[in-house]
């Protein structure tokens, strides 16, 4: 049977448009060691672990007259160095420069006849450092389980774990008469398929979204407030093809020592920052905020899967939290906060960051795309803007021997969506990635400075407490 693309992987290829590629990325800055790490140690060592993810040396294959949902297959044509690319900021290369050339890079959509991932080595940061930039499609993304490249050419050591077995012979191509003749198969024993492969064809929006929806799970913990529509917003706005992104570092002590003086969970302190954050920048806009005031941000969290064997399963639930910007006092922002969440906690479902981190498979790229596509779920009309944090290990971690440094993770934006915040712990920092639409927020930075404004007003809550 052929290996064919699940319906909501194929979703994200139908539901893909100029403004809003179904692509997921990160940055990933690493202290360059002195036995040096370029361009070629790059290839050499994905090209030493791509045995390890079968799924990047294919490419979908759709069938013809979409008689069926397209399939997976080998691209005989692979080139690493097509999808392993090489980039340089002038000397020496700025932060800002750095998150500007993500942001282009963002901007334009993988190519859909080849496997649809990217990387790209970039030179010339200041103080010694290099980065990597990394563009995965959704379709890639199958779930909690799949293991994600940058998951594979990472090791906690220093000295690079041995190389897996890398004979690779792909396999033929089908043709579209094999295409054919296994679609018409598949609905003489599943006659159900012809009328999902029918509204395929005619690229039925509504059905298609549905089957996201279908995906996640957390749609009745969001029915009440999603019975309303979302606050008007500033963030919800016609979008473009084009990005920025900004960033910001932070420490995972100031996060710990706030949740310890006032109660709640690191996320819910991430959250107050976000939400202090966005106060700031509306009021800084001369937005009108009155004490009432609230910004809905759809947070995906992960939760247990009781069928699985461990208990963590590849389930993603997406709560909906309105953020009370009004409200100028941190402490009670955050307490705002932890009562919306506390239901989920209560729940027995949610899984404990350090139990993440612990399990095999699971990656905060990984999450972060999970986390984008329970957003693609939902209506643009019922959240104003996507929190995604994920808990990343506490250790140092090394690719080729190059010590990573920081990770920032990149949310895609949703359909009239101007911002995305992706959130990642690492190694004692807390990484705030913040992906905005070019022309709706061309004051992105700003929000991103004011990130940590709003983490050191809490923190000073901490010494008054």
């Amino acid at each position: 049977m052929p290996d064919r693309l699940s319906a909501l992987d194929a979703s994200f290829l139908y539901l893909e448009d100029q403004t809003t590629p179904m692509h997921v990325g990160g940055i990933a800055v690493f202290r360059k060691p002195r036995t040096g790490f370029d361009y070629d140690s790059l290839v050499a060592l994905i090209e030493q672990r791509l045995a390890l993810v079968p799924r990047y040396r294919q490419k979908v294959v759709q069938v013809p007259g979409r008689l069926a949902r397209p399939v997976w297959a080998d691209d005989p044509d692979f080139d690493v160095t097509y999808h392993v690319r090489r980039s340089a900021l002038p000397k020496p290369g700025s932060d800002e420069q750095l998150n500007d050339l993500a942001a282009r890079l963002m901007s334009r959509p993988l190519d859909h006849t080849r496997p649809l991932w990217e990387t790209y080595l970039v030179e010339g940061l200041e103080r010694n450092r290099i980065a990597v930039i990394t563009k995965t499609h959704h379709a890639m993304v199958d779930g909690i389980g799949a293991v994600e490249l940058g998951q594979v050419i990472l090791d906690v050591s220093a000295t690079p774990r041995p190389p897996a077995e890398n004979l690779w012979m792909p396999q033929p191509e089908p043709g579209a008469p094999q295409l054919i003749f296994d679609a018409v198969a598949e609905m003489v024993q599943r006659p159900g398929e012809l009328v999902e492969n029918a509204r395929s064809a005619a690229l039925d929006a509504a059905a298609t979204v549905q089957k996201v929806a279908e995906a996640f799970t957390g749609v009745v913990s969001a029915v009440k407030a999603a019975a309303r529509p979302a606050p008007g917003s500033p963030l919800n706005v016609r979008i473009s093809h084009q990005r920025r992104f900004a960033t910001t570092r932070t420490k995972l002590d100031d996060f710990r020592a706030v949740r310890k003086a006032h109660g709640g969970t690191v996320n819910d302190v991430v959250l107050a920052t976000v939400s202090g954050a966005l106060r700031n920048w509306l009021l800084s806009r001369g937005e009108a905020v009155n004490s009432y005031a609230t910004i809905r941000a759809l947070v995906p969290l992960s939760v247990r899967d009781m069928e699985s064997e461990n208990g963590v399963g590849s389930k993603v639930q997406a709560y909906l939290v309105d953020l009370p910007v009004g409200e100028p006092n941190p402490v009670v922002r955050l307490h705002h906060i932890s009562h919306a969440m506390r239901a989920h906690k209560e729940s027995g479902q949610s899984v404990a960051a350090d139990t993440l981190v612990r399990v095999g498979g699971i990656t905060p790229p990984t999450l972060h795309a999970l986390g984008a596509r329970a957003a693609s779920s939902f209506s643009r009309r019922i959240f104003n803007v996507v929190v995604t944090n994920v808990p990343g290990p506490q250790v140092p971690l090394y690719a080729a021997g190059a010590k990573m440094i920081e990770m920032f993770p990149i949310v895609p934006l949703a359909k009239n969506q101007a911002l995305s915040i992706g959130v990642t712990s690492y190694d004692g920092g807390v990484y705030f990635g913040l992906n905005a639409d070019r022309d709706a927020m061309s004051d992105v930075d700003v929000v991103a400075g004011m990130v940590e404004e709003s983490l050191e007003e809490l923190v000073g809550t901490v010494a008054t407490s």
